[in-house]
């Protein structure tokens, strides 16, 4: 009897809470800096996203520890589904791969809400390098052993470079970053000589002569730069990382919150204006429902920690 009677009054507060959610503005955390793909993308489809909502979806960036710092900022959150997460792989695939003690469980600390979509990532090279190619990088790295570094400002970026480095037996420097903008800094400047990294704020530069791009660590061409080639095209098949972003909100908000967001989302997501932006920034959305996103992410948990291991990189 007492377990019907919670149960009753448990769904009476989650329909009110769906009812009156949201009332007040929404935190969208992005556990990268400002500039960089990730908080650049949050930008595009949040403003709609409060629209959709009647409420602001304010981003806000709070980079570090591969997004440990964010992650912790969230979980501690109420789960009144006013505080939310967009994480990357980075946070929930790469962490808890490379970690033996994660400070966070993706799966039991968060409550999943809907996929966004997938980054697209590019093989930049500062003019100073003698390479027209990713296998006339590949061959000068090889001839001139422990002389270049490449920038990570992600994990994507380190695991792909790994599976590179591992799979061409180079003899490169990592230079790490908090993100993709203070990276393109430095890649610009010629204080690091490659990097696999999302477009960002890269392609005008690339335009302008000041970098090239070598490949897109994509399946298709991307319509940014179509006369890059594919990572197949170039030779980089044995490159094969998922990169993927979501929303989450803390553990135990409401399914009717997470509901409520995730069907928001998914029209925001479809629109031709909100595609256009993210298409962009060589980013593919795609939205999920809170049950498929969860499946993605136990899988994601599941290949990422294979792919880190088969590039050397071990839990520290």
């Amino acid at each position: 009897m007492i377990r019907a009677v919670l149960s009753v009054a448990l769904a009476v507060f989650c329909a009110a809470a769906d009812a009156q959610y949201p009332s007040k503005p929404i935190r969208l955390i992005v556990p990268f800096p400002a500039g960089g793909a990730a908080e650049l993308g949050a930008r595009i489809f949040s403003q709609p996203l409060g629209q959709a909502l009647g409420q602001p979806v304010i981003v806000e960036a709070k980079p570090g520890g591969d997004g440990v710092i964010a992650a912790d900022a969230v979980m501690k959150s109420p789960p009144d589904g006013y505080t939310l997460f967009y994480p990357s792989n980075t946070a929930f695939s790469y962490v808890p791969a490379t970690r033996k003690n994660p400070p966070y469980d993706p799966v039991g600390d968060f409550t999943p809400v809907s996929l966004v979509g997938f980054y697209g990532f590019f093989l930049f090279a500062h003019p100073s390098v003698p390479a027209n190619s990713a296998a006339e990088l590949i061959a000068y790295a090889r001839a001139n052993p422990g002389k270049l570094n490449y920038g990570t400002g992600n994990s994507s970026s380190i695991v792909m470079t790994a599976q590179l480095k591992q799979a061409e037996k180079l003899d490169i420097v990592q230079v790490p970053y908090k993100g993709d903008a203070p990276l393109t800094i430095d890649l610009l400047a010629g204080r690091v000589h490659f990097a696999i990294a999302t477009p960002g704020s890269a392609v005008p530069q690339v335009k302008a002569g000041k970098l090239r791009a070598l490949a897109a660590m994509l399946p298709n061409r991307s319509p940014l730069m179509p006369e890059v080639p594919t990572a197949a095209e170039a030779g980089l098949g044995k490159v094969t990382v998922t990169p993927w972003a979501g929303v989450f909100g803390p553990a135990k908000m409401p399914r009717e919150i997470a509901d409520r967001v995730s069907r928001e989302l998914a029209v925001v997501l479809a629109r031709p204006d909100v595609r256009e932006g993210l298409g962009k920034i060589a980013f593919e959305p795609r939205s999920s429902t809170p049950d498929e996103l969860a499946a993605f992410l136990k899988e994601q948990l599941e290949s990422w920690a294979r792919t880190a291991r088969a590039a050397g990189i071990e839990p520290e």
